[in-house]
């Protein structure tokens, strides 16, 4: 009689009634060694990982937060929210980082985050304004370490957030002005600057702004589906015209241009009759398919540092196919999935960068924050190379003409203090 609970599964014959299946069959691989797997080996090199800041994180967030109630068994738990846990609570910077009110303090970190709420120069879909509160709002959902790097940005480098720039939203130029002065007031200080868009307009003033502060040379590799150097759009500098602008700067010259991912039905001939005149570099999606990944890395990055002292990486999320990233300004389909995406950026950055900016994350439009999401890992996976690969704070040797920007005068020789009115 068949078992009710027999431990191999069986079928019904016509004939014969229920008969066992046959076993299974496996196969034995001999040479199979998990000690050779990648995840093994990230499993290895965590252990290899300091934990001292998390240790100090803990204690600090029960020093500013109280310590928890007695019911509590974990005794690291303060009463008022601090630092990374949990991740549904706190203030929301990028990645729960330290934000830096008085930002003169900021060289004393290796990287900080500007967000750059400007949407003045968008021709189509409004919102980017939006992109650094929903990015900085999504990054919470991350830990600061990644698995298959071996890397733990808390405890290999130091990351803060700075803020945002008071942009002028009737005022493309003033913002633009703005943007400069932030940026190379981060550039001089020595921290990486980060910057969270924003449309893409604001290419041209963050570029500006490292390049106000050196005398050496800076190529780009630009991720997007849009070529981005027509000199006007709509007769002002839009989101369509960074590059144009930019490499104008005596120091950001054209050839240093490498753009990657452009094609499709949004890019104007305006564009490419200035990228043809200026002698710029550009691989379409098509071009990555044939090439792969690794090459396409390699020769973008041989165009971009050809005779340049420093690369800056601007990544725009439409570069994307629309189809992951909805919360975008201009969405095309045909563009990088995002496994793709999040590789290439993160082989170009293995060279070292003088800056990185994010753009075009439209929040009105995104569904499930799946679009900030993306622009979060892409910051965070740039970060996570350039610390695995010894490159952060590289760009430090280039900033040979540091600008020095003055600070507002003390309130009552002491700072804000509202209980003294201020």
């Amino acid at each position: 009689m068949h078992e009710l609970f027999s431990t191999r599964p069986s079928r019904i014959s016509s004939r014969a009634g229920p008969t066992p299946c046959p076993q299974r069959q496996r196969h034995h691989h001999p040479d199979f060694d998990k000690l050779q797997m990648r995840g093994w080996k990230a499993v290895e090199k965590e252990g290899m990982l300091p934990s001292a800041a998390w240790e100090k994180e803990r204690q600090w967030a029960l020093r500013m937060g109280l310590t928890g109630s007695d019911s509590l068994e974990d005794k690291s738990i303060p009463t008022f929210a601090r630092g990374e846990l949990p991740h549904y609570a706190g203030i929301n910077t990028f990645l729960k980082a330290p934000y830096i009110e008085d930002v003169t303090k900021v060289g004393a970190y290796d990287a900080a985050v500007i967000g750059i709420p400007f949407d003045g120069g968008t021709t189509y879909r409004p919102g980017t304004r939006f992109g650094p509160q929903g990015v900085r709002k999504i990054s919470a959902l991350y830990t600061p370490y990644n698995y298959e790097m071996g890397v733990d940005l808390r405890e290999q480098m130091t990351l803060c957030d700075v803020g945002d720039v008071f942009t002028i939203p009737a005022n493309i130029e003033k913002t633009f002005d703005q943007i400069t002065r932030a940026v190379s007031h981060v550039a001089s200080s020595g921290a990486l600057p980060i910057m969270i868009g924003g449309d893409h307009s604001i290419g041209f003033p963050c570029v500006r702004g490292i390049a106000q502060c050196t005398s050496k040379r800076i190529g780009i590799v630009h991720f997007d589906r849009h070529i981005d150097i027509q000199e006007k759009d709509l007769d002002e500098r839009m989101h369509t015209t960074p590059w144009f602008h930019a490499t104008d700067l005596v120091n950001v010259p054209a050839v240093n241009l490498v753009q990657v991912g452009i094609g499709g039905w949004q890019v104007p001939r305006e564009g490419v009759v200035e990228a043809r005149n200026r002698n710029t570099n550009i691989f379409t999606m098509r071009d990555i398919e044939e090439l792969g990944l690794a090459e396409t890395a390699a020769r973008a990055l041989e165009l971009a540092w050809k005779d340049a002292d420093a690369v800056y990486i601007s990544f725009d999320i439409d570069s994307v196919d629309c189809g992951f990233v909805p919360g975008t300004g201009w969405p095309e389909p045909g563009g990088f999935l995002p496994r793709e995406a999040l590789e290439l950026v993160g082989l170009v950055a293995a060279e070292g960068i003088c800056g990185l900016e994010v753009v075009e994350v439209s929040p009105p439009y995104d569904t499930s924050d799946i679009t900030a999401l993306l622009a979060t890992r892409v910051i965070v996976d740039v970060l996570g190379t350039l610390v695995s690969h010894g490159k952060m704070g590289a760009h430090k040797a280039i900033i040979d003409k540091p600008v020095e920007i003055p600070a507002g005068p003390d309130v009552d020789g002491q700072g804000w203090d509202l209980n003294n009115g201020a």
